[in-house]
């Protein structure tokens, strides 16, 4: 990567303050803080021998043209890379696109695919939809899985070990560095959906080879960007997820990534914010007579605590609410529509508190996922913890009314 590297000084910085300081011109440098908003198609050259040497630079920070990137796509890819402990970051347009476009690269006709029961929906869909018609073949998989299990799955024509941890809606936590050590020796490349753990699980020393971020969520932090991030460590991936972003003509706009630069500047911040504040929302929830559990890894007790502890730093604000089977989905509903500063909304990571009830929206086809009660999603935002929690002891109010 081209200007990622910092300066001696910040080299040994904490995250905090390398997420503050990169991709800036510097303390020295005459100018704004922030770097400019640069848009631009047509990239021209003062001669032939520009022109023609521009090519050989398509896998480097190289002005060739607009949709291979510009100066503003590059800070954000190299804050990305540094978010992610990678070294070279590939914008594209949102998260669903960052799930779809490794797939494309690393998956051809006649592979197969072992992906999580757990996975994102619009994830699971390309695989059964697109990637099926295409000839690809994707076998779910329960996400608790051990590394026995998982050994069974494998076929001669495997060639991707897809992984999200913990998993959309219900939280499983995977144990990926033992799956990743099962596809390596089957000789498949190891995807992961790194949305929920975006900092605090670094992917590259857990096994995985390619990072995929919705960087909608929190490194935008506003609900107000669509972009996606897909993050590699060695020079092989690089080259296939390049490639293959270029081919598909996979763009992120200079004003979205110029808008989720400067939401990276504040990450730490609103990441150690929200998680004390979900932590703390989901205790008071685990004490309720309504709830049958939490679906919090940060949780002691909770399911797959041990191996967040084990691989993750923290945790973000995101988490399930398992409710008592003897309360109707009916019930869940007017609990949703019944809270103030809660949002019903299916994206996440902003400023903003949302909640989601899942009952009847996820598919499974391996088996997992069966809690016996309604589920609910829930995002704790930015708000003082004690209004959110009178928020909920008004909504649980509704949750018990006659419907």
């Amino acid at each position: 990567m081209t200007d990622a590297t910092p300066p001696a000084g910040q080299a040994a910085a904490r995250f905090a303050t390398r997420l503050t300081h990169i991709s800036r011109a510097g303390k020295h440098s005459h100018g704004f803080v922030n770097p400019p908003v640069s848009r631009g198609s047509t990239v021209l050259y003062p001669d032939m021998a520009g022109r023609a040497e521009a090519g050989k630079h398509r896998l480097e920070q190289h002005l060739i043209y607009g949709v291979m990137g510009g100066p503003t796509q590059w800070a954000l890819e190299n804050m990305v890379a540094e978010i992610e402990g990678g070294t070279h970051c590939q914008l594209v347009c949102s998260g669903l696109a960052a799930v779809t476009t490794p797939l494309l690269a690393y998956l051809k006709a006649g592979d197969h695919m072992l992906m999580p029961d757990s996975v994102y929906g619009p994830g699971r869909n390309f695989a059964t939809g697109h990637l099926a018609r295409n000839g690809i073949e994707t076998t779910f998989y329960d996400p608790c899985i051990a590394a026995a299990g998982l050994e069974k799955l494998f076929r001669p024509n495997t060639a991707v070990l897809y992984t999200e941890s913990p998993g959309s809606h219900t939280f499983e936590v995977q144990d990926v560095p033992a799956l990743a050590e099962v596809a390596h020796a089957h000789g498949a490349k190891v995807l992961m959906d790194n949305t929920w753990g975006i900092h605090f699980f670094q992917p590259f020393t857990k096994g995985v080879d390619c990072s995929i971020q919705a960087l909608t969520k929190y490194v935008g932090g506003h609900s107000d960007v669509l972009l996606g991030g897909v993050t590699v460590a060695s020079e092989e991936d690089w080259e296939i997820v390049r490639g293959t972003a270029l081919a598909l003509g996979q763009f992120a706009s200079p004003d979205d990534c110029w808008l989720a630069l400067r939401g990276g500047r504040s990450l730490q911040v609103r990441l150690a914010a929200q998680e004390k504040a979900g932590i703390a929302v989901a205790e008071w929830l685990r004490a309720r007579p309504e709830v049958q559990e939490v679906l919090h890894p940060a949780l002691p007790g909770a399911p797959g605590h041990d191996i967040w502890k084990r691989d993750f730093s923290g945790a973000c604000s995101l988490f399930g609410v398992v409710f008592r089977p003897e309360i109707p989905r009916e019930a869940v509903w007017r609990f949703a529509e019944a809270l103030d500063l809660f949002g019903i909304g299916a994206s996440w990571g902003g400023f903003e508190s949302l909640v989601l009830p899942t009952g009847g929206f996820v598919t499974r086809t391996a088996g997992s996922g069966e809690f016996g009660g309604e589920l609910v999603r829930l995002h704790i935002g930015l708000e003082a913890v004690e209004d959110i929690i009178a928020d909920l002891e008004h909504g649980l109010a509704a949750l018990h009314a006659a419907g």
